[in-house]
Order: structure tokens, then sequence, then C-alpha cells
């Protein structure tokens, strides 16, 4: 058989899967995936690298959330969200933080209260998340309009092009006001990239210039900052405002700061209530964003060492199935390329998710590895909280017998 009609059409360990679509853009499009089938033997382990967002809490996060102080925070009046709030906007350097569900809302609060007027625009990454991934919200709900700028191999924009995108002839009645420049930090599409210093530096002199401002979002904010070696408020000297979210390798199981002058907080206090994101007695919640902030930011080294171990096991993988750019691999979030054109991510998500026949022999036990077909023929894998360095070895055992298999196959 050759491997083509293999991948096309194969059989998997007693189940035969069709060749599945991996053009979706969608990170969120993980093809079978299955945990447990029926009769699975109970120790097989599961290593779920689909995204840093299936973080849960710990032992120590349980028991702040059990203990929290809590009051009304619509009110105010919930002392644990208040000392959250101071906690992160010290930290960003900032004079005022909220609380806020998502980091969708966050960001969606963020645009609304930069472009307040209904011929307002902002100008985004064309592969940035708050274009892609949050179903047009700014427009849907907020009436702002966006145009885009090319996002760079590294995350960043060519800040030319984005010069060129801001509307110079306001208030002629054809055009739109250019309010807002909104940058990633980490850049989720671009595989976790960090937006090195200068580059925000630019940007902040190119919005101050023309009178704009500068929003991040910043859900990966405190991986950049780990991985610089750099309080976040280093970061976020070059911008007006952040959001920042709790809930990825931080641990949080809910919230996200967004944080920014105090006249800014308090019209996004605002935009929050009538988005419906105002809680009540949220400090159960804060809690949990308290231990975040203060306990789990340094962790995150752990996670970019385990994503770097696995980028270097691909290089080294026989058959040479795996392309990685290794100066990518800046952070948590890793992205590679199959080289082999009729295996497609997809199918691979597929075969890394199941348990085959001989593969407990092999590596000792039954091991299920989590992933997404994402962008451009590539497979996208995140480290988080939950993953230990052993489990991204036995990934990697794992990866090598797939490997293995598919050349056995070919």
């Amino acid at each position: 058989m050759s491997l083509k009609t293999f991948c096309t059409r194969f059989h998997i360990w007693g189940r035969t899967v069709a060749r599945r679509d991996a053009s979706k853009r969608s990170y969120y499009n993980s093809g079978s995936s299955r945990l447990h089938e029926p009769g699975r033997a109970a120790h097989v382990r599961v290593v779920d690298l689909r995204s840093d967002t299936v973080t849960k809490p710990g032992a120590a996060m349980r028991r702040a959330i059990a203990e929290a102080e809590v009051g009304d925070d619509v009110m105010g009046e919930d002392p644990t969200v208040n000392e959250l709030q101071k906690i992160a906007a010290d930290m960003f350097g900032m004079e005022a933080a909220l609380f806020v569900p998502s980091g969708t809302m966050s960001n969606l609060i963020a645009a609304m209260v930069h472009c307040r007027e209904r011929d307002d625009e902002m100008i985004v990454g064309d592969l940035s998340h708050l274009h892609i991934y949050e179903q047009g919200g700014s427009a849907q709900l907020a009436g702002i309009h966006t145009t885009t700028a090319t996002t760079l191999a590294d995350g960043t924009l060519d800040l030319d092009q984005v010069e060129s995108k801001i509307r110079h002839g306001y208030p002629d009645p054809h055009y739109p006001r250019s309010r807002l420049i909104c940058v990633e930090n980490t850049h989720n599409i671009q595989g976790g990239r960090v937006m090195p210093l200068h580059f925000l530096q630019e940007v902040r002199a190119l919005a101050d210039k023309h009178g704009l401002s500068v929003h991040m979002d910043g859900a990966r904010l405190m991986n950049a900052a780990v991985a610089l070696g750099v309080p976040a408020a280093d970061i976020l000297q070059h911008t007006h405002t952040v959001s920042v979210c709790l809930s990825k390798g931080l641990g949080s199981p809910v919230g996200s700061m967004l944080a920014g002058p105090r006249d800014f907080i308090s019209r996004a206090v605002r935009c929050r209530k009538a988005l419906g994101g105002g809680m009540r007695q949220a400090g159960i919640l804060a809690a949990a964003g308290k231990v975040s902030l203060l306990d789990m930011v340094e962790r995150l080294q752990e996670d970019h060492r385990n994503a770097r171990t696995f980028a270097q096991a691909l290089q080294t993988c026989e058959p040479p199935l795996f392309a990685v750019d290794m100066a990518a691999v800046e952070t948590n979030i890793l992205r590679f390329q199959i080289r082999e054109p009729a295996l497609n991510p997809a199918e691979f998500c597929d075969r890394m998710a199941q348990v085959g026949d001989g593969e407990e022999g092999a590596l000792g036990q039954g091991v299920q590895v989590l992933m997404y077909p994402h962008f451009g023929n590539c497979v996208r894998a995140v480290w988080h909280l939950g993953i230990s360095p052993e489990d991204t070895q036995l990934a990697i055992k794992k990866l090598q017998f797939v490997a293995r298999h598919c050349l056995e196959n070919k």
C-alpha cells in the first residue's frame, strides 16, 4: 500500500477513519480526538496539548476560592475583586484595572471605550485573534469599523502599511476616523511569538504622531514577559491599555484583566455592565486570579522549556516527517509542519489521539496526545500547567511511534 493511499483512507488500530478536511481556519477543529473509548485500558495517559485553556485549578487555588471574602462587585464592594484589580494595575504599571469574565469581552470593551463614536475605526492585524476569533464583535455589537494590516511571520506588523491605513482626511465625510491600533502579545496564530520591545516602541511613536491609542491583546502577556525576562510593566509602557487572560497558562478557571488609565477603566465599567459582564460575589473567581498573578507567572518558564524540548525532538524524528522553525519557538505555543503531503494535519492529530496495536508494549502504556490541525498544513500544540516534563517525554515517544508506523506502511 502506498503512503498516499494509507493516509487518505487508513485503518487506525481497529477502526477506519476517512480523510478529513484540514483547510478549516480554526484551532478548535480537533478531528475525532476521543479520550476514553469503551473497553480502553484504564491506564491510558492523556497528554492534552490542544490549548492552555484546558488547565484546571490546583489545590492552593481551590483553597483560595473556598476561603475568599466576597461582596457585591457591581456595587464595588467585593474586597477580593478590588484587591485583584489593585494587584493587576500595579503589576502592569497602569492606573487602574478591571476584572472581566473573558478575554473576548475585555478586548471588546477596550475597543468600545477607545472608539466611542459611530464613525470610529481601529487597525488590527489580519491574523489577530481579535480579528479572526472574536466573531467580529466590535462591528456586530459596537458599530466599530475595522481595517487590517498584514501580520508578519513573527507576529509584528509592517508599520509603513499601518501608517498607510490611518485616515488623514477626517472630517471629510467619506471616511471613518482612525482611533486605535491593536497589537497581540504573544501572537497566537503565529505560534506564540513575542513582540520585540523596539517594535512596540515604534508602534507607540506612530500612534502618538497621529493621535491614536494603542491597545494590546495580551492574552498571554505574562508568557511574553517571562520569555523576555522583563516585568510586564516594561512591555506595557508602550501601550495605553491591555487585556490579560488569567485562564490560560496562569491556571485560573475564569477571567481576564483589563487595565489602563483611570478614566478609561471608569468607562470600561459601564461597557462591562452593558455587555452582561457585571458579576456579583465575584470574589470566588478573583481569588483564583490573585493566585495566578502572584504565584503562577514564574512557572511559565517550564511550559516554554517543554515546548522547546518537543520541538527539538521533531527535528530528530525518524522518518523526518516534520519541519519546525526553532527560532519561532519562543513560548508555550508550537506550530510544526508535516512534510509528507499525503498525510494532512487532521489525520495526524487523529492518529496521535488514538492508542494503537502494540503501543502499550512499545511505550510501556497507552498514550493519547491531543493536538489541533492549524493554518498552512501545520499542527498546533500548546504547553500549560497540566503538562509536566514527563508528559512531554511521553508525547515525544508517541510521536516517534506514529512516525515509525507511517514508515512501515509507506
